[in-house]
């Protein structure tokens, strides 16, 4: 039987704030390597992902939500958008399916007409759509916009749709050697994602604005030598003395939830059991100052 040639394309997942971005990838992968969360925001840089289907490789970079920046913190996310267009051989550009069409997707598909890129549109959480109305007129209205190579009803939730996305997507590759080896998930360091399996239990247990001053940072990360447990030190800092107060809660209650539910969550993605230790610090107005985002791995 004849070898099939390989082949293989880089793809930007984009698309607005909470439309599923990380969901889709994940989905992909068959693991979380992109944290999710219902609160805006929450992928703050790009993230790469692998996936090796035969002869076809998939690089995949997840962005942040395009959204308009209040800070230094906002400015960098937006800036890894544009930059994850730039570098990429195709885009797969995630919409939600009903709404009207945001400013920021408009921005985003002049960005993808101007780098002349192939694009797949995702209307993703359709298992939320009643009226089929209602998805026929979204199609609609993006194909008027662009020139979509494919546009896929989808759903990160229950899997509908995801195979002939995959499908669309894979008809973008073109013939290449492999970039990564076929078994590689990621480009994320193992520290990376502990920290971001933390911060993502604290955008799920605090509500508000607190989550999107806090950044987690490992500080010690270690398999202890003939035993199949890692100790992981972790160090989440706040903007403010009084958001400390929140992360730590009354008698450490809310830090040990926080601790106890990420400890379960990298017990599952390590494959071994963890010893996790959390601290709470202060860094007043991190997400304006270069120096820290630069040093939490945020630029």
């Amino acid at each position: 039987m004849q070898k099939q040639e390989s082949k293989t394309a880089f793809l930007a997942i984009v698309g607005c704030p909470n439309v599923g971005k990380s969901s889709l990838l994940n989905r992909f992968l068959g693991e979380k390597i992109a944290i999710v969360s219902p609160k805006p925001q929450t992928t703050r840089t790009r993230i790469m992902g692998v996936l090796t289907d035969g002869a076809v490789q998939l690089v995949f970079t997840d962005t942040p939500g395009y959204h308009k920046p209040k800070n230094k913190l906002g400015e960098n996310m937006v800036r890894a958008v544009g930059e994850g267009i730039n570098d990429v051989d195709a885009c797969l550009f995630v919409v939600e399916p009903d709404g009207e069409i945001k400013d920021a997707e408009l921005t985003l598909i002049k960005k993808i007409k101007k780098a002349e890129l192939p694009a797949v549109l995702a209307i993703n959480k359709i298992d939320t759509v009643e009226n089929k109305e209602t998805l026929l007129s979204r199609i609609a209205e993006f194909a008027a916009l662009y020139d979509f190579n494919a546009i896929v009803p989808v759903s990160a939730r229950d899997g509908n749709g995801l195979d002939e996305l995959l499908n669309e997507l894979k008809s973008l590759a073109f013939p290449s050697e492999h970039l990564f080896p076929d078994d590689t998930l990621t480009d994320q360091p193992e520290k990376v994602i502990a920290a971001e399996y933390i911060r993502e239990k604290i955008l799920r247990y605090i509500d508000k604005e607190i989550p999107h001053g806090i950044a987690v940072a490992i500080e010690s990360f270690k398999e202890r030598p003939d035993s199949d447990i890692l100790d992981i030190e972790a160090a989440i800092y706040c903007e403010k003395e009084s958001h400390k107060g929140i992360v730590i809660g009354k008698g450490g209650e809310m830090l040990k939830r926080i601790s106890t539910s990420a400890r379960k969550e990298l017990e599952r993605f390590f494959d071994c059991r963890v010893n996790l230790k959390c601290w709470v610090k202060v860094k007043e107005d991190w997400r304006n100052r270069e120096g820290l985002i630069h040093n939490f791995g945020l630029d």
